[in-house]
């Protein structure tokens, strides 16, 4: 679902009532867990969390005048998304979160490079995506990424 909302409250307003429900469950998941420093905005027509400008005023390199994204969470079609960037910066994070979601469903996990497609809405794993958020700080997302984009821009 395309989202035209410019504000959190709106997005949600627009959903579906049981969506309503998952999306606010998430947020006050990584409300709770989220480390101080990030934001939540509306980014890319979803609900995100980005390290502002006050903490890393280079911003987003793709567009400068934005903050630097790292999670989002979005009601999709047939799905919730959650776009976790540093799920794909980091291989150990990456394997922390496949065996924790293996330990907690029965169902196979559905993830694109950094999207989680939660299918099965009265089996969302909250705690583990909690736990999931709680991982890498402002700073230490600052420190991946510039690492990771200073290294893919000076590649030949």
């Amino acid at each position: 679902m395309e989202s035209k909302a410019s504000t959190v409250q709106e997005y949600i307003n627009e959903l579906p009532e049981a969506r309503k429900i998952i999306i606010d469950k998430l947020r006050k998941v990584i409300e709770k867990n989220l480390p101080k420093g990030f934001e939540e905005t509306m980014s890319y027509n979803m609900i995100g969390y980005v390290v502002p400008h006050k903490l890393f005023p280079d911003g987003y390199h793709c567009d400068p005048k934005l903050p630097l994204p790292f999670l989002s969470i979005a009601s999709q079609k047939n799905f919730i998304a959650i776009y976790h960037l540093g799920l794909y910066a980091d291989e150990n994070l990456m394997n922390w979160f496949k065996e924790g979601f293996k330990a907690v469903s029965k169902h196979k996990l559905d993830m694109g490079k950094s999207c989680i497609r939660l299918k099965y809405f009265d089996e969302i794993p909250y705690d583990l995506i909690g736990e999931l958020v709680s991982k890498v700080t402002p700073q230490e997302w600052i420190k991946t990424y510039q690492a990771l984009y200073l290294n893919k821009k000076n590649k030949p």
